[in-house]
């Protein structure tokens, strides 16, 4: 993803409409894979009596993420600031005007399309909890996770941070998020899970999706809603986003198949939650490689991905016997590691851009290196915070009546429905 650049004059710089035009659809279609495309695949997943429950965690992070962004996180993740974090300048967005730029188009959409991104982010955790974590304590932690997680990782990667300050050869390749989005998320998503607990019949006694058909026509608008986060990361409407949107369509329509056939193979029959699941799988672990690998790269990441996070989800249930949910650590956090991994050696050998180190193995180094710092303060933080929240809100899960009701009418005092 292009660095946040300083606001230029109109009169420095000549306005490219068509990118404008290109960065504004972009933005829209990722803020519908939140709002409704998450929230739908998510509300599918869950049982009927929680389903208003999850569409509301995700409005919710959608407005919140929105104004702490406008507040101080545009300015801590993109403007000039020391190698760890942004400057202030840009707090309550008090420096943008309409004539501001970035490159050869609005500062004002620049701002709003990383917006999306800060709102998805967070609530991709909301499925790591789902039907047990308490209304303001999830509120409360998706507001610190941002600030002490997102923001500076956003940084680190595309603000011109650590990662990304210095020559090619010593930057870290996350073109869309495998780090910033992916990898912190799924971390965090595992610790949080872990720390909560299970839910009442885990693993094994667990009721199935509520509406399978609710989970497709949310991950169909997820995958629509992926050209935008992908390709939109080019920021322009240019070749890099034209391969950017054909690998990940590929990478999706691989990574579905794959998982489809594995399901088949070992259960007798093909689910459409499992075919749509893979999808989601093979649109992450493209995300950090999107700008830089062509289609036969993009093969090969969508098969891998769907074999790796299709048994990753059977290691994180029954093997480390956490109960993430709807496998966001499985599916988010393994495809953007494996993603950003991959990433070192396929730019380099099946077409697209190339690796900026000067081997794969230095590029490889990079990398993990990013993916270790950027996991570490996901965990750390994550901890921290589900601490102090356990302390402070009388502990963050619900009370055993309220988990076996439902969440929908305890909480929300309204009643689900099925699709």
């Amino acid at each position: 993803m292009i660095h946040s650049l300083a606001s230029l004059s109109l009169a420095t710089v000549q306005l490219d409409t068509g990118n404008t035009a290109w960065m504004i659809t972009a933005t829209a279609l990722v803020l519908f894979m939140t709002l409704p495309g998450l929230a739908l695949f998510y509300g599918g997943l869950v049982q009927s009596k929680n389903v208003l429950s999850v569409l509301m965690h995700c409005f919710t992070i959608a407005c919140l993420m929105s104004l702490l962004w406008v507040v101080c996180g545009y300015s801590l993740a993109l403007t000039e600031g020391s190698k760890w974090i942004g400057g202030t300048s840009q707090f309550f967005l008090g420096e943008l005007t309409e004539e501001s730029m970035k490159d050869d188009f609005p500062e004002s959409v620049w701002v709003i399309f990383q917006m999306t991104f800060a709102i998805i982010t967070p609530a991709l955790i909301v499925g790591a909890f789902v039907e047990r974590m308490k209304f303001v304590p999830m509120m409360i932690f998706c507001v610190l996770w941002l600030l002490i997680v997102y923001v500076p990782v956003c940084y680190w990667v595309w603000g011109g941070g650590w990662l990304s300050d210095g020559p090619d050869s010593t930057k870290v390749i996350d073109f869309a998020g495998g780090i910033v989005v992916h990898a912190t998320a799924g971390a965090a998503a595992l610790v949080l899970a872990k720390m909560l607990g299970p839910r009442k019949g885990f693993p094994d006694k667990l009721k199935p999706p509520h509406s399978p058909g609710m989970v497709m026509i949310g991950a169909a608008m997820l995958w629509v809603g992926w050209f935008g986060f992908n390709a939109g990361s080019a920021a322009a409407a240019n070749n890099d986003a034209g391969m950017a949107m054909l690998v990940t369509h590929i990478s999706a329509a691989t990574a579905s198949l794959t998982w489809m056939f594995i399901e088949w193979k070992k259960t007798g029959k093909p689910g459409l939650v499992g075919i749509v699941t893979g999808m989601v799988a093979g649109l992450a672990t493209i995300t950090p490689a999107s700008g830089s690998v062509g289609p036969q790269g993009a093969l090969l990441i969508g098969f891998v991905a769907g074999v790796v996070c299709y048994f990753a989800c059977g290691v994180v249930r029954h093997t480390l016997k956490i109960d993430d949910s709807l496998d966001v650590f499985a599916v988010h956090g393994v495809g953007g590691i494996l993603g950003t991994l991959m990433v070192s050696y396929l730019g380099n050998s099946l077409g697209g851009q190339g690796i900026n180190a000067e081997t794969p193995v230095a590029q490889l180094t990079i990398q993990v290196t990013g993916i270790v710092a950027a996991v570490i303060l996901s965990i750390v933080a994550t901890v921290a915070i589900v601490k102090i929240l356990q302390l402070t809100c009388k502990g963050i899960r619900v009370p055993e009546d309220e988990e076996i009701n439902g969440l929908d009418q305890s909480h929300h005092g309204e009643k689900g429905y099925s699709l």
